[in-house]
């Protein structure tokens, strides 16, 4: 996470337990004679404390960047986790659905009121991990997350109500819709000249255009650096679009509120958590005309990690291992009850697309890139590496070697803080008559330069908070969690599963998720469903935009209400009075009135 929790050895590559060095603000201290039944502590007799090991904070405490995170965020985070979703299945029954020759509809007698429809949506990148952890590839992965989500032998053998998710949804599909709309708004900035769009409830992005699928640079962004708020991409994260999707026409199509249905993201990092809580990802966002006395439900309504999986099929006394490493039956995987839909909802990644040249979070630069080479025949990258790894800067070049689009990739805190620098806008000289004074600039970027250029003369810039990408994000199965999970050298290096790892066993452990991460492109030769590699960029997008406006025309609302969403300046409240308004008790409650709580 950010730089001042890295190891120099470690070139930014934060792995959990790594000792937290950032000092320890000063706060506030507290009148004790003021407060009834104040406790003191003391050391009776005189007896030395212990010497007690140096504290340490791991990355399930530092959920994000700037430091902190806000009391009202904690509180909201810690009502997240495996024993909620074990809660939640064991206190609404599941809702009957049954298969119709127009679609699946609810069955008879099958949505009393305190039912619910479950649906799930799990990451590549989890995929990916698991493979890593069990020696399998990531679509016998995803065949496990199934089985053990909606399967007879998984979530669905226990319980008080034995009930398990109905839709096992990958993001990549909602992924692919993002990545097409990315490259329309890049578009769209390149052509605008402060055009009307700018007065619009979601006025197009400044260049350069920053991504925003990654909920840790957006805390970053809203509590540190305001300026940066107008770059940031309107577009929602795969989470988020597969949340609005979900609750927008299962609602709609099965007749049952938004309320009704839950639905819980398994994620690569615990920053999505976060994500989830945002109050702009509720249905009040897309809703045409919500009551003044409408109480909120989230369009993701729990959030858990890689690590969290593993401890919700501990939890029911389940082996993940031990599951069938196949698709499920046809009984167990309905239809999408919306036919006019659920072609969108099954699009398939063509391999090539989840490859090294994409990288691990997605391949939104690599999209944008890729779009408009196929605009610009003839054209070529020009790739300029920059410090490490985790800075690449491309230039698209005509074939009149004159350059079209710049733009980069910039992961971990220690690099986007580099970029961040770039960005800030001078400041005005506070001397009578004098000039505003201007920030320093690095010349243009040249073809051959990685250092050069003020960050302003790129057109898009993929941020990733975590080092190294998605895979390693601080929610992923750590090697000491494979150790024990596994009990052998299968996966790891490494026989003596109680010694800490090294930093080259962490790097062996990332490389290994990352190739099972692009395992994909190997394994899915022999699958007939999957998309070829020959579909050209135009056919794609012509299938991604056919099906968004399907979805606005079916739902009636306006396609930016379902895609976009907004940023606000965010100030952490750590070391100030927890006055009122700050209350955790209060946020506890308010999080018990949207969607029927946690």
């Amino acid at each position: 996470m950010s730089a001042i929790l890295s190891a120099d050895d470690l070139n930014d590559f934060i792995s959990p337990g790594v000792a937290c060095i950032k000092p320890v603000e000063t706060l506030p201290q507290k009148d004790t004679k003021s407060e009834e039944k104040a406790y003191e502590v003391t050391t009776e007799d005189k007896v030395q404390p212990e010497n007690l090991p140096p504290a340490q904070i791991s990355l399930t405490d530092c959920l994000a960047c700037s430091g902190c995170v806000t009391s009202a965020e904690a509180v909201l985070i810690s009502l997240q986790s495996h024993a909620e979703v074990l809660n939640t299945l064991d206190a609404y029954p599941e809702i009957q659905l049954q298969h119709e020759h127009h679609g699946t509809a609810i069955g008879d007698g099958g949505a009393a009121e305190e039912s619910k429809i479950f649906v799930a949506s799990v990451s590549p990148q989890v995929r990916a991990s698991l493979a890593a952890t069990y020696g399998v590839s990531e679509r016998e992965a995803g065949y496990m997350i199934d089985q053990f989500l909606s399967g007879p032998q998984g979530l669905r053998g226990g319980g008080k109500h034995g009930s398990g998710f109905t839709w096992v949804v990958d993001t990549n599909v909602m992924r692919e819709a993002v990545l097409v709309l990315s490259a329309d708004e890049v578009s769209e900035s390149l052509d605008s000249e402060a055009s009307a769009a700018e007065q619009s409830e979601y006025p197009l992005p400044k260049r350069p255009i920053l991504s925003s699928a990654c909920p840790g640079w957006i805390c970053y962004a809203e509590k540190t650096h305001p300026f940066i708020l107008p770059h940031l991409s309107r577009l929602k994260s795969p989470q988020a679009l597969a949340g609005t999707f979900f609750k927008t026409v299962l609602s709609k199509s099965l007749g049952v509120p938004p309320s009704r249905i839950w639905h819980l993201a398994i994620m690569p990092c615990f920053d999505k958590k976060l994500e989830a809580s945002r109050e702009e990802l509720t249905d009040v966002s897309w809703q045409s005309s919500p009551s003044e006395t409408h109480q909120a439900v989230r369009d993701v309504d729990c959030v858990i990690t890689t690590r969290e999986l593993l401890s919700l099929a501990s939890a029911r006394g389940l082996s993940l291992p031990k599951l069938p490493l196949q698709s499920l039956p046809s009984a167990f995987a309905p239809s999408f009850p919306e036919k006019t839909l659920d072609s969108f909802i099954s699009f398939k990644r063509s391999p090539a697309e989840q490859s090294l040249a994409t990288g691990t979070s997605g391949g939104y630069l690599h999209h944008v890139l890729m779009t408009f080479q196929a605009r610009n025949p003839g054209s070529e990258f020009v790739t300029n590496r920059g410090r490490n790894a985790d800075v690449v800067e491309y230039i698209l070049m005509s074939k009149e070697d004159q350059p079209i689009l710049k733009t980069a990739r910039y992961y971990g805190f220690r690099n986007i803080q580099n970029l961040v620098r770039k960005l800030k806008p001078a400041k005005a000289s506070r001397l009578p008559g004098a000039k505003p004074s201007v920030a320093s600039r690095r010349p243009a970027m040249s073809r051959n330069s990685a250092s050069g250029g003020s960050g302003s003369d790129y057109a898009y810039v993929e941020v990733m908070a975590c080092p190294g990408g998605c895979t390693n994000g601080g929610g992923q199965i750590r090697v000491e969690d494979a150790r024990e999970t596994t009990a052998s050298s299968q996966s790891i290096d490494s026989t003596d599963t109680s010694s800490k790892p090294s930093p080259h066993e962490q790097r062996a452990w990332l490389a290994r998720v990352d190739e099972a991460y692009f395992s994909m492109e190997s394994d899915s030769e022999t699958e007939q469903d999957i998309q070829p590699p020959s579909v050209s960029i135009p056919d794609k997008e012509a299938k991604i935009h056919d099906g968004l406006q399907r979805w606005s025309r079916f739902m009636d609302i306006p396609l930016s209400k379902l895609v976009y969403t907004t940023y606000r300046q965010v100030e952490s409240d750590v070391g100030k009075d927890q006055n009122q308004a700050n209350d955790t008790s209060r946020v506890v409650e308010l999080a018990g009135k949207i969607g029927g709580g946690w």
